[in-house]
């Protein structure tokens, strides 16, 4: 019976939404962090009657056929690319994007990755780090004499010293912008590698060619909905439970069908 693999298919397929909403919850609090949503599409149909057969009856032209479904798939699971609220952390090292782009950030293999989680650090040797120890490109490195640092709307980072009454360019954060951002491929520690989906980095400096400006100061919060959340894993539910009610209500007529005598 049909029924039963077809059912199957919208129990698999609503588990996997249920796994793509807890990822949503658990990271509520991480930084950047942007939701992800399943998106699914139905299986192949099987033709029974094509429309627009005759009917050999009487020569007239059948307006639509019979088609069945044969169920669900999941199709992608994709980022809602919206800007999270701004948190004000007063950290000189903790940097938000406002705006669209990616701060880039060079990984031991030598592989770029790119993140919006700036929530930066500095080494022994003054080097700008992520929060994972991973340099930030280009290198800045802050001298051990620094007072104080300021970063600026276009990403300038700036030391003040003690004996000297202007401040010292040490350096720019540049970004990174992609044609299409959601084919970026996620690999964990809030950053994200090129694939041929999203297309090749298109690098500028903060505010300009469309990317987003930087806010010192600030950290971008998740931009998880958990209001949203909820009500979607209520559906979820929902749906898990009638796809198997639908598994006993065919496992009922099945049964009744073997006991026909």
């Amino acid at each position: 019976m049909r029924a039963l693999k077809i059912a199957a298919t919208g129990m698999s397929a609503q588990q996997m939404r249920v796994e793509v909403i807890s990822n949503n919850l658990a990271n509520m609090s991480t930084t950047g962090y942007n939701a992800r949503r399943a998106e699914f599409a139905d299986l192949h149909y099987q033709q029974m009657t094509r429309a627009g057969t005759v009917n050999a009856s009487d020569g007239s032209v059948l307006p639509t056929g019979i088609q069945l479904g044969l169920g669900v798939r999941p199709a992608a699971v994709s980022v809602q690319l919206s800007q999270g609220s701004l948190s004000a952390t007063g950290g000189d090292l903790d940097v938000a994007i406002e705006g669209a782009g990616y701060l880039e950030v060079t990984l031991p293999s030598g592989q770029t990755a790119y993140t919006r989680d700036g929530g930066l650090k500095r080494t022994g040797e003054g080097l700008i780090v992520t929060s994972e120890g991973y340099e930030v490109s280009p290198e800045i490195v802050i001298p051990n004499d620094a007072r104080s640092i300021s970063i600026n709307n276009d990403g300038e980072v700036y030391a003040y010293f003690a004996e000297e009454a202007e401040a010292q360019l040490l350096g720019q954060f540049t970004m990174a912008g992609f044609t299409n951002p959601k084919g970026l491929e996620a690999i964990g520690s809030n950053m994200f590698t090129e694939t041929e989906a999203s297309g090749p980095p298109i690098q500028s400096t903060p505010g300009e060619d469309g990317l987003g400006t930087i806010r010192q100061g600030y950290l971008e919060a998740s931009s998880v909905d958990a209001v949203r959340e909820i009500t979607e894993l209520i559906e979820a539910q929902r749906g898990y439970e009638l796809n198997s009610k639908v598994i006993s209500a065919a496992d009922q007529m099945l049964s009744a069908t073997s006991q026909v005598r």
